[in-house]
């Protein structure tokens, strides 16, 4: 059952309290390709040289088209973009949802609902945050969730580009900068 962690203006963030004593290891990015966060999540795999993967709707439907053949993704036999979300949860360790507006909705609050309802490990974090060096104290709020919760499939999510322009640079920016300070 998890344990309801602190909750600062940036982040939602539920963990099943376990510590690890050996660094984890993210050892595959997960999403569901569409454009925005799902494909920086893929992008910054395929990057970095990470295994990738996740669910699709029939189709391999995005909001620009036919989802590219070079993300291996699983294609369903539904074109639900619901069903793909719950999949790409529950086969994840735990789900990131990265947007540049502090308040969900669409399918990005769906996710955050379904990992609550699967008892999965989530993180939302968003890109309002003024003051010092923000990007840091976010890099360091995803490395300490994959840490906490022995994180090795991550299910990355969010809102698609068309919905919050700049949340494909986001998402990729702080990917890079977490594999850069604790991955190295």
């Amino acid at each position: 059952m998890p344990v309801k962690a602190a909750i600062s203006r940036n982040q939602v963030l539920e963990t099943r309290g376990e510590r690890h004593s050996s660094y984890t290891v993210v050892r595959k990015i997960i999403s569901g390709g569409q454009t925005g966060a799902d494909r920086a999540g893929l992008d910054f795999a395929i990057e970095v040289g990470l295994a990738h993967g996740g669910y699709v709707a029939k189709g391999r439907k995005a909001e620009d088209g036919r989802i590219d053949e070079k993300y291996r993704l699983t294609e369903l036999a539904t074109n639900s973009y619901p069903e793909r979300t719950k999949r790409n949860v529950r086969q994840s360790d735990g789900t990131i949802i990265l947007s540049l507006n502090e308040k969900l909705s669409g399918g990005s609050a769906l996710t955050l609902s379904y990992a609550r309802h699967a008892n999965k490990p989530v993180l939302h974090i968003h890109n309002s945050e003024t003051g010092h060096d923000p990007l840091s104290h976010q890099v360091r709020q995803l490395s300490d969730f994959i840490e906490s919760n022995g994180i090795e499939v991550l299910n990355v999510a969010g809102p698609r580009e068309s919905k919050e322009p700049g949340v494909y640079r986001f998402t990729l920016q702080l990917l890079q900068q977490y594999w850069q300070e604790y991955r190295s």
